[in-house]
C-alpha cells in the first residue's frame, strides 16, 4: 500500500549509512574534548572521570518515512515529521575512580518533528531549525560494567525511565531545541511560540467495559475502572469508579495544545487492583479534527479490547487577544491562559536572607566554614505559582546572573483577581533569594495583554531584578462552521470501524445525528471503507488506461446516494457498508467532495504508520460472476514490525451446495506458503454473510 504523503526516503538512509563513520569520529572527539571536562567540573567525585572507549558502531539510525507539511502551516516555514528508528551497537565506557560504567547498545524510536523557519530571501535561506519529539520516544539501553549492577531488574527499569524522563524534559513538547543558522537571529519566539489552543475534555461515562476482576480464577467480578488522559507530556488521572462496568465520571480536564497537526489526545482505561492494574482499552483522538469541528460530543469505540465505548465531549478553545471574552466562569473552569517566558535574573544576592513576616534579618554567621560557603555564587531555581499550581524551573549553578530560558503555562480562572507569585531559591541552602508578585490585572491594561520587562525582586538586594515576558490570552469556544462536514467519531485514529450487522442495530455504534451535522456521511481518517466495486473486465480497462483511480471509498458512494435521496427518507441506507452504488463516481468528483482525508495522516503516530482500512474485495473464480465480497482491515504496526490483518466478514457468498454453507477464511502471507504462515478463522455455521471480526 503506497501513501503519497508519508514518503520512504531510501536515498537519505543511504547518505546516512555512508556518512555514519565520519559522524562517529566527530562525536568521539566531542565526547573527549567537550563532554569530559564538563562532567569533571560538575562534582568533586567526578574529577577522575575518563572515557575509556567510545565507538559509535556500524549500525546507523534509519528514517522509516518522512511527511512534509506545506499546506496547513505558515508560508514562512516548512514542517517535516521524521519517523526515526535507531537500533544501535554503539559502545561507550567510562571510568569514575574505581567504577567502570558503560552502554552497549541503544534502541530508540519515535516521531521527530523538524521545523525550518523562518524562510529568508538571502543565504542560508533558513533562519533556524527547531527539533522536538511529539510524544515520548521509546528508549531501551543495554548497560555494561559496574559488575552489571544496573542489570538488577528494579534498578535497570529505574535507570531507563530516569533517562527517558531526562530526554522528555528536553526534547518532548512543549520543550524544543532551536539551532539558529543565521547570525544575530532572535530565536526566543521560535523556542516558545504561543500554543495553538486548549482542548477541554469532559470525561462523561463508559459502557460495556470488559470484566477484568476474577475471583479465584473463576467467578467474574466487576471491575473498578479509571482513565488516564494524556496530551504530550501532560497526564491526568480520573477518579476510580468501584465495581461498575458502565462507570459515570463527569470530570473535566484541560490540556494546552502546542502543535496541530501532530499532537493527539490519548485515553487509556485501567481496572484498579491492589497488585497490578489491568488494561481495559484505549482511544487515540486526532486533535486536528476537534480543532476543525470546535465541539465533538460522541461515543467512541475503544480499541485494543473486545468491547466498550467511551463518551467524551471535547471542546476546542482558541486563544484570543480580546479582553471582553475574560468574563468569569461560574463552574470554576478556566477562562484564560497565562504564558510565562522566564528569561533571566540579575545581581542575585550571595548572602542568605531569612525573611519572615516581610522582615529581613541577616542570619548570624557562627562558623568560618559556613562563611566560605556563603561567599560563593548561588545555584538558583525559580518557583512560579498561579492559584494552587506551582511549576519549577531548571537550576542554574553558581551564577548570580542566571539565564533559564524556559516557558510555562498556567490556566487562569479569574484574570481580574489572580496573581503570579515568583520565588527564586538557592538549591544548596533551600533559602529564598528574592520574590516577586505580579497581579494579572496589570496585563489587562496593555492592549496586547502582554508584559515584557524586568521586575524588581522583593526580599533581595536593591538592584536584583528578574526578566520575564508574560502573555495572557482568553479562551474562546468558536461557533462551529455549519458548512463543514463533521468528523465526529472518526476523529479517533485507532483500529477498524465495526461492520454493522443487518437488523438496524446501528445505534450501538453511532450516536444519533445532531441537527447541525451535514447530511453527508463523514469518511473516517483511517477507516475510509474502500469498496473495490471492480469486476474483472473493469480491471482490464483500468490496466489499459494505466489509471490509478481504482479504489473509491464506499462511504463517498453512500454519501452521494444519500445526497440524491435527501427528499426521500426511505432510501437512507442502514449502513455505508450495505449500499451497493449503481454508479461509481469518477475520481474528480470524489476530490471535489473533499471527504476523504488521507489515510496517511496516521503517519504522525508511529504505532499505526500505514493503515488501509476495511477494503471490500470481490471474490472471483475466473468467471464474470462474482462469488461475494470479503471485508478486511490491513494495518502495518511499525513499532512491533508486524502486519495486522482483521477479517471483518463476508457477504453475498454464492452457495456451493444445497445443504447449506459453513464458511471460514484462510489467509497466507506470500510468497511463503508453508503451514506455519497460514492463518485460519473460526467456522460459521449455515450462513452466507458470516461475521468474523478476528485478528
Amino acid at each position: 500500500v503506497h501513501f503519497p504523503d508519508v514518503e520512504r526516503v531510501e536515498w537519505l538512509n543511504k547518505v546516512l549509512v555512508q556518512a555514519w563513520p565520519y559522524f562517529g569520529t566527530i562525536m568521539e572527539k566531542t565526547f573527549k574534548e567537550v563532554l569530559e571536562p564538563k562532567i569533571r567540573a560538575k562534582n568533586v567525585h567526578l574529577k577522575t572521570c575518563t572515557f575509556t572507549k567510545i565507538h559509535f558502531g556500524e549500525k546507523c539510525p534509519r528514517i522509516n518515512g518522512i511527511k512534509a507539511y506545506t499546506k496547513e502551516i505558515d508560508r514562512r516555514q516548512v514542517v517535516l515529521d521524521l519517523q526515526i528508528c535507531y537500533i544501535g551497537d554503539c559502545e561507550i565506557h567510562m571510568d569514575i575512580s574505581k567504577f567502570n560504567l558503560g552502554v552497549k547498545g541503544v534502541q530508540l524510536y519515535g516521531t521527530l518533528r523538524v521545523i525550518l523557519e523562518p524562510l529568508l530571501t538571502d543565504a542560508p535561506f533558513i533562519g533556524a531549525v527547531t527539533l522536538f519529539f511529539m510524544q515520548k520516544p521509546h528508549l531501551e539501553i543495554n548497560w555494561a560494567g559496574m559488575s552489571n549492577l544496573l542489570d538488577v531488574p528494579g534498578i535497570n527499569v529505574m535507570s531507563d525511565s530516569l533517562i527517558q524522563d531526562f530526554i522528555a524534559a528536553r526534547l518532548v513538547l512543549p520543550n524544543r531545541i532551536t539551532v539558529p543558522l543565521k547570525k544575530n537571529m532572535n530565536i526566543a519566539h521560535l523556542r516558545f511560540p504561543i500554543p495553538h489552543g486548549v482542548i477541554r475534555v469532559h470525561l462523561l461515562e463508559a459502557e460495556n467495559l470488559v470484566q477484568k476482576d476474577s475471583f479465584l480464577g473463576a467467578i467474574r467480578g466487576k471491575s473498578d475502572p479509571y482513565a488516564l488522559l494524556r496530551v504530550g507530556t501532560v497526564q491526568y488521572r480520573s477518579k476510580t469508579v468501584s465495581r461498575d462496568l458502565n462507570p459515570i465520571w463527569n470530570e473535566t480536564f484541560e490540556f494546552v495544545v502546542h502543535e496541530v497537526p501532530g499532537q493527539d489526545l490519548e485515553v487509556d482505561l485501567y481496572d484498579e487492583d491492589p497488585d497490578k492494574d489491568d488494561f481495559m482499552g484505549s482511544l487515540l483522538i486526532s486533535l486536528v479534527d476537534v480543532m476543525n469541528d470546535r465541539i465533538v460530543d460522541e461515543w467512541f469505540p475503544l480499541s485494543k479490547t473486545t468491547s466498550g465505548h467511551l463518551h467524551l465531549k471535547l471542546e476546542w478553545l482558541a486563544l484570543v487577544n480580546d479582553q471582553e471574552k475574560l468574563h468569569e466562569d461560574k463552574k470554576g473552569l478556566s477562562t484564560a491562559i497565562l504564558i510565562v517566558y522566564l528569561d533571566s535574573a540579575f545581581n542575585l544576592p550571595k548572602n542568605h536572607f531569612e525573611y519572615s513576616n516581610g522582615e529581613c534579618g541577616a542570619k548570624k554567621i557562627k562558623n568560618n566554614k559556613y562563611l566560605k560557603k556563603m561567599e560563593r555564587e548561588p545555584s538558583s531555581f525559580v518557583l512560579l505559582t498561579v492559584g494552587n499550581k506551582t511549576q519549577k524551573s531548571k537550576t542554574c549553578n553558581f551564577n548570580k546572573d542566571p539565564t533559564w530560558g524556559q516557558a510555562f503555562t498556567f490556566f487562569v480562572h479569574s484574570a481580574h483577581s489572580q496573581s503570579l507569585h515568583v520565588e527564586i531559591k538557592d538549591k544548596d541552602r533551600d533559602s529564598a533569594l528574592g520574590t516577586s508578585v505580579v497581579c494579572l490585572s496589570h496585563l489587562l491594561k496593555d492592549p496586547n495583554m502582554t508584559l515584557d520587562q524586568r521586575f524588581q525582586l522583593d526580599h533581595s538586594s536593591s538592584d536584583s531584578f528578574i526578566k520575564m515576558k508574560l502573555v495572557l490570552r482568553a479562551l474562546n469556544v468558536e461557533e462551529p462552521d455549519p458548512q463543514r462536514v463533521k468528523a465526529g467519531v472518526n476523529a479517533s485514529k485507532q483500529g477498524p470501524v465495526h461492520v454493522m450487522e443487518k437488523g438496524g442495530n446501528q445505534q450501538k455504534f453511532v450516536s444519533p445525528p445532531k441537527p447541525e451535522v451535514s447530511k453527508v456521511l463523514p469518511v473516517s481518517k483511517d477507516s475510509a471503507t474502500l469498496e473495490f466495486l471492480l469486476k474483472k473486465d473493469s480491471r482490464e480497462d483500468l490496466d489499459t488506461n494505466g489509471s490509478s483511480a481504482a479504489p473509491v471509498p464506499s462511504e463517498i458512494v453512500a454519501a452521494l446516494n444519500e445526497g440524491e435521496h435527501k427528499q426521500n427518507p426511505e432510501h437512507r441506507p442502514s449502513s455505508a457498508l450495505h449500499t451497493r452504488a449503481a454508479v461509481v463516481p469518477t475520481l474528480p468528483v470524489v476530490q471535489e467532495l473533499k471527504l476523504a482525508p488521507s489515510v496517511a495522516s496516521l503517519g504522525s503516530l508511529p504505532s499505526s504508520c500505514f493503515e488501509l482500512s476495511s477494503s471490500n474485495l470481490d471474490l472471483q473464480n475466473g468467471t464474470e460472476m462474482p462469488l461475494g465480497e470479503i471485508q478486511l482491515t490491513v494495518r502495518y504496526a511499525s513499532i512491533r514490525q508486524s502486519l495486522v490483518v482483521l477479517v471483518n466478514g463476508c457477504r453475498n457468498l454464492v452457495p456451493s451446495s444445497n445443504r447449506g454453507v459453513d464458511p471460514y477464511v484462510r489467509i497466507y502471507l506470500l510468497p511463503d506458503r508453508r503451514w506455519a504462515s497460514r492463518k485460519k478463522t473460526s467456522v460459521k455455521k449455515k450462513t452466507l454473510n458470516p461475521q468474523y471480526d478476528e485478528k
